[in-house]
């Protein structure tokens, strides 16, 4: 597995034209510039897709990261402003490179043992794909890969993901992200 996602971020770097040097979060499956695909959408709420996550790959992470988490957001869901969260991967081992396609199915077991995959707003853990509501604007989903400064986080897999982002955020040491639309006419 890691020799895959090696050659996707390699491959995914020299086709975005994104520099090896700094912290970086890309995406052999998820593309800024295009929608994401219905492979990755949620199914039920009316959307009818896979609800497969994509696969992520992070590169030249900074010096002293002990883990790694993965958070992906909605900030444009109508929730009365705290958005909606997707996906919440805590505790990844600092020598991870990033997730491949489906790891956020808990059942599939395709991430690190250490690994805990928190509750979304979906009320679940695990991935929970796009699903705006119809006539909306494209919504943004931000993805972002936060390096940590210690090797576990000390939180409930079913605690809020506010509590978890506010742990997250006061033990990252750095973070990168991009940000990916989806939209839906019916």
């Amino acid at each position: 597995m890691r020799i895959a996602l090696f050659a996707a971020a390699i491959g995914l770097l020299v086709s975005t034209g994104v520099q090896a040097s700094g912290f970086s979060l890309g995406s052999p499956d998820v593309n800024e510039r295009r929608q994401i695909g219905e492979k990755f959408v949620f199914n039920g709420f009316g959307c009818e897709g896979e609800n497969v996550s994509p696969a992520l790959v992070w590169m030249s992470p900074p010096k002293g990261a002990k883990s790694f988490a993965v958070m992906v957001h909605d900030p444009d869901a109508p929730t009365g402003g705290s958005g909606w969260w997707h996906w919440i991967v805590i505790n990844l081992p600092g020598n991870t490179i990033g997730l491949q396609q489906g790891a956020g199915d808990p059942a599939a077991r395709k991430l690190p043992k250490e690994a805990v995959q928190i509750r979304t707003d979906f009320g679940t853990p695990g991935w929970g794909g796009p699903c705006p509501p119809v006539g909306h604007k494209p919504h943004r989903y931000v993805f972002t890969v936060y390096a940590l400064g210690v090797d576990k986080l000390d939180v409930a897999a079913d605690a809020t993901a506010a509590l978890v982002g506010y742990m997250v955020n006061a033990n990252a040491i750095d973070k990168a992200s991009f940000t990916a639309h989806y939209g839906r006419k019916k």
